[in-house]
């Protein structure tokens, strides 16, 4: 008998074949239910007009139960977009991938909240601590406990109504 994870990813990659992506998320692989990647572009208006970024997600045995991990492909041709809760690295810092996970979200969900988080930047900066987190980094975000405490900097707007200004606490 296949796992959960198996049987949700395989109902989410069945629908994503039948319906599509939402506008700007295009699957470019799904080989497997390890990893898959995304390309997320922000359509309209936006600080990245123009700009295309890889989001790969992996998966583990627990998943949907438990987040996928999730994070923008920086390589030697890919950056992570530039923004105050994504490090160099391509880590996210967002609730909805931590504390906020749940089951009911999907990967086609989670794929339009990224959108959505970088389509209302007001400001192109990296996260204040971005250096050191990113030295002391696991490869594996889900690794990292990312504190979402409510604040917020004067020169930062909220970027989504999921996520929060954030301190990285080892």
């Amino acid at each position: 008998m296949a796992s959960i994870s198996a049987r949700r990813l395989r109902k989410e990659l069945s629908e994503i074949n039948i319906e599509g992506c939402p506008a700007g998320i295009k699957l470019l692989s799904a080989d497997n239910f390890d990893t898959w990647l995304f390309s997320i572009e922000v359509l309209g208006e936006s600080l990245y007009q123009g700009e295309v970024f890889k989001l790969m997600f992996r998966f583990d045995a627990n998943y949907p139960i438990s987040a996928p991990a999730v994070q923008f492909v920086v390589d030697e041709t890919r950056e992570a977009p530039i923004h105050p809760h994504i490090y160099s690295n391509g880590h996210i810092c967002a609730s909805i991938l931590g504390t906020e996970w749940s089951p009911v979200l999907s990967v086609s969900a989670v794929c339009v909240t990224l959108q959505s988080m970088l389509a209302s930047c007001k400001v192109k900066e990296r996260p204040v601590d971005n250096d050191r987190y990113v030295r002391t980094a696991p490869d594996n975000p889900k690794k990292t406990r990312f504190q979402y405490d409510g604040e917020i900097r004067s020169d930062t707007i909220s970027m989504a109504p999921l996520t929060s200004f954030f301190r990285f606490s080892a």
